[in-house]
C-alpha cells in the first residue's frame, strides 16, 4: 500500500463514522460551544424572561385562572404574560372580569419578577441560599443591573430588593386605607387591591383591577399621588434610588448619569404637565367637566403615566391629536436605566442632546457639567435611539399591513409597546392575532433592551487589530 493510500485508510478509521473517540470528542465540543453560547450572561437575559412567560402563560391558560373555563385562553394567556413580565400593561381581555384572583395573583407574580429582573433574582436566590456566587453569576447580574464593579453585585441586588419592598410597601399601605375608607371595600379586598396596584405602580406596569383603569379615581388625591410617586420612583432606576438614598443631597458629588437622571426626569415632567394641560384642559370629552382640583391631577397623570407606567386617567381615545403626540415622545424617551423604566431612557436622550448643541457649538468633545462623554457612550446611545426607531417603524409598518386602523392610533400603540408603557386608545381588544404577534415582539424587544437583543443574536465578538485610513464623507 502507497503511503497516500495508508493516510488516507488511516483518515477514514479515525472519522466520526466509526462511532470512536473521535465523535465522541467532537460531540462534546460542539455540545460545550453551544452550551457556552447559550449561557453567555447577554443571552441569558432574554433566555430567561423567555421561561418565566413561558411559565406564566402555562399558569393562566390553567382553568382555574380564568372566570370562564371554556373559553380558548392560549392567546390571551401568552399575551398578558408578556405584557406583564415585560411590564407594559398592554391587555387583550378585560383583567378583573376575565381573570379570576389566582389569575391576578399569577399576573401580580410576573409583574414582580419582570420589574426585580430575572437575572437580578436568581442571583438573590444564589446569594440567599449559597452563601456565594459564581464569576458567570455575577455577569449575569451587572448584564441585569448594570453595575460596574464585581464588588457591587452582592450589595446592589440586597439594595434593589430592599429598596422595591420599601417603595411597593408604603404605597400599598396607603391605598389600602384609602380603599377600605373611602371606597367601602372590606379590609382583605382593600389590602389586595392595594398591594396590586402598589406593586403594578412601581414597576411601571399599569395592570389595573378596574375595567377602566384609573378613570374612576382620576379626581382622587390619596390614589392618583401615591401612585405617581411610585411610578416616578421606579422609573428613576435603582442606581439613582441607591445614590440618593446614600446621601444625594451634595448635589456637587452628583454623578453625570445621576445629574441627568434627576434633571432630565423633572424637565420632562414639567413639559408634560405644561402640554397636556394646554391641549386638553377645556376639551369636553376630557377634563372639561372635570373641578380645577382634577384637572391638576389629570395633567400630572397624563405626564407622568406615559413614561412608562401604563395607567391612564383619561380615555385617550377621545384625546387631541396633540396629546397623543406629546404622550408618544414621552413614551418614546421612557425613564431612568436600570429600573423599571421602558423606552430609550432619558440618559440616551440627553446625551444624544448634548452631543448635538456640542457639535452645533463647533466643539471636538462632548462635555457635560465640566465632564466629558466618552465617543463609546455617544456611539451606545446613538444605537439604541436608532435600534428604537427601527423597531418602532418596523412594528407600525406591520400592525398597518395587519389591520384597517389610522397611522395615529397604530403608531402610539406601537410605541406604547415598546416602550413597555400600556397605554392605549382602545384598539388592543380588536387586534387580530397577527398584530398581537407584533406587539409581544415589541413588548419583549423594549423590555430587554435594543442593545441587548442585537448582543444576543451575536455569534461572535471580534476585536480588530488594525484600524483602516480614515475618510470624511458629506454629511448634511
Amino acid at each position: 500500500m502507497r503511503t497516500g493510500d495508508r493516510r488516507k485508510d488511516l483518515k477514514i478509521r479515525n472519522t466520526p463514522l466509526n462511532g470512536g473517540r473521535p465523535m465522541q470528542s467532537w460531540i462534546r465540543a460542539q455540545g460545550d460551544r453551544v452550551g457556552s453560547a447559550l449561557l453567555h450572561p447577554v443571552r441569558s437575559v432574554p433566555l430567561a424572561f423567555l421561561a418565566v412567560i413561558i411559565l406564566g402563560s402555562g399558569l393562566l391558560m390553567l382553568p382555574v385562572a380564568r372566570t370562564a373555563a371554556e373559553a380558548d385562553a392560549t392567546l390571551p394567556a401568552l399575551f398578558t404574560a408578556v405584557s406583564a413580565v415585560c411590564v407594559t400593561g398592554l391587555i387583550t381581555v378585560d383583567t378583573p372580569t376575565f381573570w379570576t384572583p389566582f389569575g391576578h395573583a399569577v399576573i401580580l407574580g410576573l409583574i414582580q419578577v419582570g420589574g426585580f429582573g430575572i437575572m437580578t433574582l436568581a442571583t438573590l436566590l444564589a446569594l440567599l441560599v449559597r452563601k456565594s456566587i459564581g464569576l458567570r453569576g455575577q455577569l449575569v447580574a451587572q448584564s441585569e443591573t448594570h453595575t460596574l464593579n464585581f464588588g457591587d453585585v452582592r450589595s446592589v441586588v440586597f439594595r434593589v430588593a430592599r429598596i422595591m419592598v420599601v417603595f411597593e410597601a408604603v404605597t400599598a399601605a396607603v391605598l389600602t386605607i384609602r380603599f377600605w375608607l373611602a371606597y367601602d371595600d372590606n379590609p382583605g379586598t382593600a389590602l389586595w387591591h392595594g398591594t396590586f396596584h402598589a406593586v403594578s405602580a412601581f414597576n411601571n406596569a399599569g395592570f389595573a383591577l378596574y375595567s377602566d383603569n384609573l378613570i374612576s379615581f382620576a379626581d382622587d388625591p390619596w390614589i392618583i399621588i401615591p401612585i405617581c410617586l411610585a411610578v416616578i420612583a421606579g422609573g428613576l432606576g435603582f442606581p439613582v434610588l441607591i445614590a440618593l438614598l446614600k446621601g444625594g443631597a451634595r448635589m456637587k458629588d452628583w454623578s453625570i448619569h445621576l445629574r441627568l437622571t434627576v434633571y432630565g426626569t423633572l424637565l420632562l415632567l414639567a413639559a408634560g404637565c405644561a402640554l397636556f394641560g394646554a391641549f386638553e384642559w377645556n376639551r369636553d370629552e376630557t377634563l372639561g367637566p372635570m373641578t380645577v382640583g382634577g384637572k391638576l391631577l389629570a395633567t400630572l397623570t397624563g405626564s407622568v403615566f406615559p413614561r412608562t407606567a401604563g395607567f391612564n386617567s383619561i380615555d385617550y381615545a377621545t384625546a387631541a391629536p396633540e396629546t397623543l403626540m406629546i404622550t408618544n415622545i414621552l413614551m418614546f424617551i421612557g425613564g431612568g436605566s436600570a429600573g423599571t423604566a421602558g423606552g430609550i431612557k432619558i440618559t440616551t436622550f440627553l446625551v444624544l442632546g448634548f452631543a448635538i448643541w456640542n457639535e452645533i457649538r463647533g466643539r471636538d468633545h462632548v462635555t457635560i457639567a465640566h465632564r466629558s462623554i466618552s465617543s463609546s457612550v455617544q456611539r451606545q446611545a446613538l444605537s439604541v435611539a436608532l435600534l428604537g426607531v427601527a423597531a418602532v417603524i418596523s412594528g407600525t409598518l406591520l400592525l398597518l399591513m395587519f389591520t384597517d386602523y389610522s397611522l395615529e392610533k397604530v403608531l402610539f400603540e406601537a410605541i406604547s409597546a415598546f416602550a413597555t408603557v400600556g397605554v392605549s386608545t382602545g384598539i388592543t381588544y380588536d387586534l387580530p392575532p397577527s398584530a398581537q404577534w407584533v406587539l409581544m415582539a415589541l413588548m419583549f424587544t423594549g423590555r430587554i433592551g435594543t442593545i441587548t437583543v442585537a448582543s444576543a443574536l451575536a455569534l461572535s465578538s471580534r476585536p480588530r487589530l488594525y484600524q483602516l485610513p480614515e475618510e470624511r464623507p458629506i454629511i448634511g
